[in-house]
């Protein structure tokens, strides 16, 4: 399980991963409440590489900030890969970055369903190809309470970055 000093290590080998490759990465977060773009900015020199991170942890701020679908949330629900896909397209977009990720998911204690239970947590990142995006996501399940939750997916996250930076 992650736990800060790692999430910490994590966030500062992306820093340089990003400012070796001359990238920017973007977030827009749910379950997460801003703690993706947190760790990145704790990083010294990270400015370089971030400047733009979404906490759209509502439906609402979903639709009108990052441009999600109503229709799809209606159809599928925040917690979904087809969610967190227009998250981070819309993120991609907004912010002119190289890279968004985005992260919407059930933290507990409360909220799951026996579809939807606690510690699920989808994830989509979005890569600028050109004037397109590639975009792929990932689904988790992760044990704990709502902060080892939150902790995993936040350490889930950065290295989907990094592994996207590699690629």
């Amino acid at each position: 399980m992650a736990d800060h000093k790692s999430i910490r290590k994590l966030a500062e080998a992306l820093v340089v991963e990003l400012t070796e490759s001359g990238k920017a990465v973007a977030t827009a977060e749910s379950c997460t409440g801003g703690w993706v773009a947190k760790a990145i900015t704790d990083v010294a020199g990270s400015s370089a590489v971030f400047g733009y991170g979404i906490v759209s942890y509502s439906n609402g701020a979903k639709e009108s900030i990052i441009g999600v679908q109503n229709k799809t949330l209606e159809d599928h629900g925040a917690v979904s890969s087809e969610v967190v896909e227009e998250m981070a397209k819309g993120t991609l977009r907004l912010s002119g970055a190289d890279i968004a990720v985005a992260v919407s998911g059930v933290a507990g204690p409360e909220g799951g369903t026996k579809e939807k239970p606690v510690g699920m947590v989808w994830f989509a990142w979005a890569v600028r190809d050109g004037a397109n995006a590639m975009v792929d996501t990932s689904c988790e399940q992760f044990t704990g309470d709502r902060e080892l939750v939150r902790e995993a997916s936040v350490a889930y996250a950065l290295q989907g970055v990094r592994e996207r930076i590699e690629s």
